[in-house]
């Protein structure tokens, strides 16, 4: 059941828009259905090979399960881990929302930094927890990411960025969209200091994020059938009027439009990044 408890929030787990909450087989071992194939997945095989389906498909990954596989072992030192959200507008049940989706996702807010090395080179990395509020982006979120820039600066190493997020968080208002702009300040500094960025677009990345600091990165990497955009497809639609063309803003739509660098398979990631760390001189 620790497998079960990890990969399932308390509430439920969800995929693709609707409920994929796992279940238990005859003998006893939880599965999970896929959103692609539509197969039964015994969770113990997913666990295996990193949350991917054998038909491919790449479900969620929980923050420091992604900090698990992208980082050597022992090498993660987590920043700012107590830096976490109030309630600044007192947005009516904003706080016991707060309350729940921490204890749902076991973190404080909906990003997790700090500094690794991946194959041996120094980083800076932030990953975005799916299951605290999707991602979204608040005073907090924004600040975390700020000052892990500004440390990377400090320090001189490279910043390594997993994103996933429905875009700003709207209990905290024009406070949440103010934090695009000083996000996209401390990675212009960063870049100025000739250090690298590389970001790891994950399903969703849409909204203030990826009108930020998700499309501002040296080199933008996804994953297979990410989804990638600002508003969402139904939004466009009927804003349009228009029928969208099929694999619209999933990432290999975007990628043959030229917003992205390349696609990445999870269990390729690690042995990639360690790569272009070493192509561009990592923390060095």
């Amino acid at each position: 059941m620790a497998l079960l408890n990890f990969l399932k929030p308390k509430n439920q787990l969800e995929e693709g828009g609707r409920s994929s909450a796992p279940v238990q087989r005859d003998d006893g071992e939880p599965e999970k259905k896929c959103p692609n194939c539509h197969k039964d997945v015994p969770l113990s095989r997913l666990w295996a090979n990193d949350l991917v389906c054998s038909c491919g498909y790449h479900f969620r990954m929980k923050a420091r399960q992604r900090i698990q596989m992208i980082t050597d072992k022992g090498s993660f030192h987590e920043l700012y881990p107590n830096m976490k959200a109030d309630n600044p507008l007192n947005f009516p049940g904003y706080k016991e929302k707060l309350e729940t989706v921490r204890v749902a996702s076991s973190e404080k807010e909906a990003v997790v930094c700090g500094t690794a090395a991946i194959g041996k080179q120094k980083c800076c990395l932030f990953v975005m927890e799916p299951y605290f509020m999707m991602g979204s982006m608040g005073s907090a979120v924004g600040e975390k990411v700020t000052i892990l820039f500004e440390y990377a600066v400090q320090h001189r190493l490279p910043v390594i960025g997993f994103t996933v997020s429905g875009g700003a968080r709207m209990q905290e208002g024009l406070l949440s969209l103010m934090q695009m702009a000083k996000i996209s300040a401390a990675v212009k500094r960063h870049s100025d200091a000739g250090l690298l960025y590389i970001a790891v677009l994950t399903d969703p990345t849409t909204g203030g994020v990826t009108a930020s600091f998700a499309m501002e990165a040296d080199i933008i990497l996804a994953e297979p059938g990410a989804t990638v955009g600002f508003a969402g497809a139904r939004v466009i639609e009927q804003t349009t009027r228009k029928t969208l063309p099929e694999g619209f803003q999933k990432s290999e739509f975007v990628l043959k439009h030229g917003f992205i660098d390349s696609i990445i398979q999870r269990s390729s990631q690690k042995k990639y990044l360690n790569e272009l760390l070493k192509m561009h001189g990592g923390g060095l």
